[in-house]
């Protein structure tokens, strides 16, 4: 019987492509557990700070409304104290000179009251106009933290679907994402001012259509009946 020295060849090379095989896929699988392990753990970072911020802004929201409902209140009382003034400087206009010395103490006692609401109601603009400045600061970094969530939940996806077709050029398609991921979680942990206006713009605009308008036409008949269109 004669051997062919080229099937023993390709014998011993089949066991060798097996092993090559499995070596690359365990690699490429080791990859990505590591890679997916790193990602889960930064993402419970950023949302544990993310929870963080958005109760902070949950509480500037409540402290600009107080704020601005103590200036509203602030505001009626200077108009009220005013047109007690007006009021009473007419009264005393037809009062006899006695009687007109009351109205005079009275009356500048309803003017330093309404100077006063003035001025608390001014500083109290300011204290609603920080809130909002503290609000919008939050929110900023609350954008980077939804951008990194986003990002590294499509870079996991990614990374499964590598898992299961053992596509190595998918591995490096998913860092893509990984990369904005964690710079953008990166930013808001330690206050980076980068933030893309354009995608967050795009991600957060009401696409929501106007209601129509309604026209109101008068009807030509003998009785005017109105029509809304």
């Amino acid at each position: 019987m004669d051997i062919n020295p080229i099937d023993s060849v390709e014998q011993e090379d089949e066991p060798e492509t097996s092993a090559n095989r499995e070596k690359r896929k365990s690699s490429l699988n080791s990859a990505v557990a590591i890679a997916v392990a790193l990602i889960a753990t930064f993402m419970g970072i950023c949302n544990v700070k993310d929870d963080n911020l958005v109760q902070a802004m949950q509480q500037a929201q409540a402290n600009k409304i107080d704020d601005w409902a103590l200036y509203q209140s602030r505001n009626i009382r200077e108009e009220i104290a005013k047109s007690n003034v007006t009021q009473l400087k007419l009264q005393s206009v037809s009062q006899s000179s006695a009687v007109r010395a009351d109205y005079e103490k009275q009356i500048a006692a309803y003017q330093v009251l309404a100077d006063q609401e003035d001025q608390k109601k001014q500083e109290q603009k300011l204290v609603a106009e920080k809130d909002q400045t503290t609000y919008d600061q939050l929110n900023y970094h609350d954008d980077q933290f939804d951008l990194a969530d986003a990002s590294l939940s499509l870079s996991v996806s990614l990374f499964a679907i590598t898992s299961l077709s053992q596509k190595k050029w998918l591995f490096y398609l998913a860092l893509l994402p990984t990369i904005f991921g964690l710079v953008m979680g990166l930013s808001g942990l330690l206050n980076w001012q980068l933030h893309p206006d354009a995608l967050t713009k795009l991600l957060s605009e009401n696409f929501l259509e106007k209601p129509a308008e309604k026209k109101i036409v008068l009807s030509t008949r003998t009785s005017p009946n109105l029509k809304v269109l």
